[in-house]
């Protein structure tokens, strides 16, 4: 079925469909329902990078978990609910990220010149693998892929089944992300390694 056969159907149907695979009834949610989503998202976020993050991966949880999805409410209702819960999930996240961040200033501050720096850049890098984990589970494979196999878009992209340009948005959305979080971390490591 093309997606314009799903346009006129309800919701309940649209779950159903779903549920049974069909990647017609995903985009007609998405289509439905991403611009409300992404609105609501950003109110509570005031940043666009955020929400479109937070929207994306709870679309892609969406999509990954159709064959056991309980909708016991309205699919409004329901998409709210998950995208309120990516909200609290990511302001944790940065909580815990302004917490490394403070943790790794605090141990630049009170350690001294002449410190060994290959402990310091361990110290940093480790800081780093921990926001990298902390990514979109797709948005770190591809990250991840690039950085310890070194492989091109296209390689990524036969690899993990997406097109060239979603894994470039990826990596673009990844770097953004880790730039933004860890601009210190970084920052400093890119001067131990005389970047």
């Amino acid at each position: 079925m093309h997606k314009s056969t799903f346009s006129h159907l309800s919701d309940q149907d649209l779950i159903s469909q779903l549920k049974s695979g069909k990647e017609g009834a995903f985009s007609e949610i998405f289509s439905r329902y991403h611009d409300l989503m992404y609105d609501f998202v950003y109110k509570k976020t005031h940043n666009t990078d955020d929400a479109k993050d937070i929207v994306q991966e709870v679309f892609i949880r969406f999509w990954n978990q159709r064959a056991v999805l309980e909708v016991h409410t309205s699919l409004s209702s329901y998409l709210y609910k998950a995208m309120l819960n990516g909200v609290l999930n990511n302001l944790k996240q940065q909580q815990t990220r302004e917490q490394h961040v403070q943790s790794l200033q605090q141990w630049i501050d009170t350690t001294s010149p002449e410190a060994d720096h290959q402990i310091r850049e361990k110290e940093m890098e480790a800081l780093l693998a921990k926001e990298v984990a902390a990514l979109p589970p797709r948005m770190r494979e591809v990250f991840e892929l690039r950085q310890k196999y070194f492989l091109s878009n296209r390689e990524i992209a036969q690899h993990t089944g997406l097109s060239e340009q979603t894994v470039e948005t990826h990596m673009k959305r990844a770097l953004r992300a880790l730039r933004n979080r860890l601009r210190t971390v970084i920052t400093l490591l890119c001067m131990l390694h005389g970047l």
